[in-house]
């Protein structure tokens, strides 16, 4: 009876601390609502001062952070070519945040060098 109780206690505790934890996912799009692939998506916060690994959206513009302990957490967006974005999260326990973002087009710069050889003119 002890041993089935006890085999009982271990097998629940992994869903329990996994119950413990939440997450933080969502969709970027730029502002015509059109999906953005390939943004970088970084974590912050408090309860995770390291952050889990940067996140790129996938093809569907689609991104997520599982598992995160609980706690506020500062989200960044940046993408090439348009204006970064940051949002305050607040993630519960057992429960998946979402945080859909749309990307302004920021400002295309492109630097043109000219150099000129040749004689000298009199």
């Amino acid at each position: 009876m002890k041993t089935a109780l006890m085999m009982a206690s271990l097998l629940a505790t992994p869903s329990v601390a996994a119950a413990q934890d939440g997450g933080i996912a969502g969709t970027v799009t730029d502002d015509t609502g059109g999906v953005l692939p390939g943004v970088t998506v970084e974590a912050s916060g408090a309860g995770l001062p390291a952050g889990p690994p940067p996140a790129v959206t996938d093809g569907d513009g689609a991104y997520a952070f599982t598992p995160l302990p609980p706690g506020s957490y500062l989200v960044t967006f940046t993408l090439p070519g348009f204006e970064r974005a940051e949002r305050e999260v607040a993630v519960t326990a057992g429960a998946m945040a979402t945080v859909d973002v749309d990307l302004r087009l920021g400002g295309l710069f492109e630097e043109v060098t000219v150099s000129v050889t040749g004689t000298a003119i009199e």
